[in-house]
């Protein structure tokens, strides 16, 4: 008999013998191990229960204390649901069902137009099965064999034929549960009955392969989690921020609206550009005071210029074209081009870097319709966009000033948890290891001097430079990607940027590209759905409203208003001829911060009432005392 050393996590060794289900040597560790195991990491590999051993190795067992079978239960339960769809809809074509983040989706061919309406349904076969506690076994077969048995009419699956034509793996895996099998690598569940806590969330168009031109399948979105109180926790979350859903409150507070017509293009409402603008003029002073110039360059440019920039190569599919008098132009996706052909007016020395160049600049790109959402993916959007041309040697000091100053603007929206990853080399990249090793190091630097730690992405940098990339945590936990800063040696050289450097050489600048909001559009949307509508006073749209509580005080109101108004408050008059007490709940229902009532009572005593939204009556102020009041809470960035 061979035998094998499995080491435990605490460093013990049992003796087993070789071939033995990872199974069999749980159960030599206890038996209550066993029956709660999921699955285990053999040497760094996440397996199936029934996997054999056959070398010494290390083992850890993984059970609903480990966050790693999170992702196994997710998976093993899109199987469950694919298991549940093709039992109730018989001819549904499979393709994938990937674990995402917070949950699973799985794509169907179906001649049956899923909707919620079909979900409880579905669940309730999931359910069924999980009971039944099949047994999840894993088989192999040979490439051309899985091939040849999909291709059988018996058990038709054309997207797994497709799939596996272009894979170059001698043997394929297959996951098997009661009549259900699946093409799968895994690792899943010993036993359907650890599929107890999941729910079906929606259903979306998505073409096959994100191909526009091939078919357009049906995905069901749906959860999972380890515990019961964990799933109502989410689920209480999705509640939340369905009410929290920025077209929802951007419809009721009058801020924008988007036309079927003009997919992904914003029509922006009184109050809504009062907002974007608001933002605009914050951070253009925030800017203004890094020594950032402002520049403006046009939405339409000829297309020869993102031909020598690559971006035709690379992204034309996502791009808009038109034409005049037989010459084609590029609607701009992006700016940085144009920065760098302003750059090149004037002969630059070293001693005029960095040049630190901010442009609110609108720009255009080509979404597909079934990918855009709201405010949060357009067509049309405005980025907080500069680029900093610098040489090698200032790209840490660049780097942190950023750095800094992020932090800074997002703590004025309360954002104080920050995501940092940073997106390194990847395999097809210009330039050698020297400048390489040289903007890895800055941005490591960077972040160490800003107080950030940063988690490591391998491989995800652009081919040009490395990158860093923020993301926020709103107040319901939810991640938001926002802003960027990237290293980037190629795109100024390649369309003819350079600097007189201190050896009279002509060298191409580096290019820093970077964002704090990313796009005002996408950022104004957060932002709603992370105060819930509830805008801070020194950022929302509609600071004051006042309230005549009849037509008499309508004048004295006006006269109030405008001295708010000569105050740079932003203020308004509720005119209409309805009771008070009906102007004071739509006052809180469109939000305003502070609401200030104008009856005899406030004449005579000159003085007037004030209410702040959640809080109610705060009694009568001076006017004098009043500003004072909304000042401070202004100026303070009161939340």
């Amino acid at each position: 008999m061979t035998t094998i050393n499995v080491t435990l996590p605490n460093d013990s060794v049992l003796e087993v013998e070789s071939g033995s289900t990872i199974l069999d040597v749980v159960k030599k560790i206890g038996p209550g191990l066993a029956k709660s195991a999921i699955a285990a990491i053999f040497n760094d590999q996440e397996l199936d229960l029934s996997r054999t051993l056959h070398q010494d190795g290390r083992l850890r067992v993984l059970t609903h204390q480990n966050a790693e079978s999170l992702a196994i239960v997710r998976h093993s339960t899109a199987h469950l649901m694919a298991m549940a769809v093709t039992e109730l809809f018989p001819g549904t074509l499979l393709t994938i069902g990937p674990v995402i983040e917070n949950g699973f989706y799985y794509d169907f061919d179906s001649t049956h137009k899923f909707s919620p309406d079909d979900f409880p349904a579905i669940e309730a076969k999931m359910k069924e099965f999980a009971k039944q506690d099949f047994p999840v076994e894993r088989s192999e077969m040979t490439r051309p064999d899985a091939i040849a048995y999909f291709k059988d009419p018996a058990h038709r699956e054309p997207y797994k034929v497709e799939m596996m034509e272009e894979w170059t793996d001698a043997t394929v895996s297959f996951y098997k549960q009661g009549p259900f099998s699946d093409l799968c690598r895994g690792p899943h569940v010993p036993a359907t009955a650890k599929l107890q806590h999941f729910k079906l969330l929606s259903v979306a168009g998505a073409y096959w392969r994100g191909d526009e031109k091939r078919p357009m399948l049906q995905r069901i979105y749906a959860t999972a989690f380890l515990t019961k109180e964990d799933l109502e926790k989410h689920l209480f979350q999705l509640e939340e921020a369905k009410k929290r859903d920025h077209r929802k409150l951007g419809k009721e507070l009058d801020y924008f609206h988007i036309e079927e017509g003009s997919p992904g293009m914003v029509f922006w409402h009184p109050r809504g550009w009062s907002l974007y603008n608001n933002l605009m003029n914050y951070l253009r002073a925030k800017i203004s005071r890094r020594g950032y110039v402002e520049v403006r360059t046009p939405e339409i440019v000829e297309k020869n210029l993102f031909v020598l920039s690559g971006h035709i190569a690379n992204y034309a599919h996502n791009m808009f074209f038109t034409e005049s008098e037989n010459r084609e132009y590029a609607v701009k996706p992006m700016n940085c081009p144009c920065h760098v052909e302003i750059f090149k007016q004037g002969i630059k020395s070293f001693r005029d870097l960095p040049i630190r160049m901010a442009e609110f600049g609108k720009c255009h790109r080509n979404e597909l319709a079934g990918a855009m959402h709201g405010l949060m993916r357009v067509r049309g959007f405005t980025q907080d966009d500069a680029h900093i041309f610098c040489t090698v040697d200032q790209i840490a000091d660049e780097v942190a000033d950023f750095c800094k100053l992020l932090q800074e603007v997002y703590a004025d929206f309360g954002f104080t948890q920050i995501l940092v990853k940073l997106a390194d080399r990847p395999e097809k990249r210009v330039g050698g290891d020297v400048f390489w090793d040289k903007a890895e190091d800055a941005l490591k630097e960077a972040c160490h001097r800003a107080n950030l730690e940063y988690q490591m992405n391998p491989g995800d940098g652009a081919f040009y430079g490395p990158k860093l990339e923020f993301t926020l945590l709103d107040s319901l936990g939810r991640h938001w990607q926002c802003g960027t800063i990237q290293v980037d040696y190629f795109t100024a050289g390649s369309l003819g940027g350079e600097y007189v450097a201190s050896d009279g050489s002509k060298t191409a600048p580096v290019m820093l590209h970077r964002a704090v909001f990313g796009s005002l559009e996408r950022f104004i949307g957060i932002l709603i759905e992370n105060f819930a509508g509830d805008l801070p006073l020194w950022i929302n749209p509609q600071q004051i409203r006042i309230l005549p509580v009849s037509e008499k005080f309508v004048d004295a109101a006006a006269e109030l208003n405008q001295k708010l108004l000569n105050e740079g408050l932003r203020s308004e008059v509720d005119v209409r001829n309805d009771k008070i007490g009906f102007k004071i709940r739509e006052g809180e229902r469109e939000k305003v911060p502070y609401l200030v009532i104008l009856g005899d009572k406030e004449i005579q005593s000159g003085q007037i009432s004030l209410r702040k939204r959640k809080t109610g009556d705060l009694g009568a102020f001076s006017l004098d005392e009043a500003l004072e009041k909304f000042k401070l809470e202004i100026s303070s960035r009161g939340m």
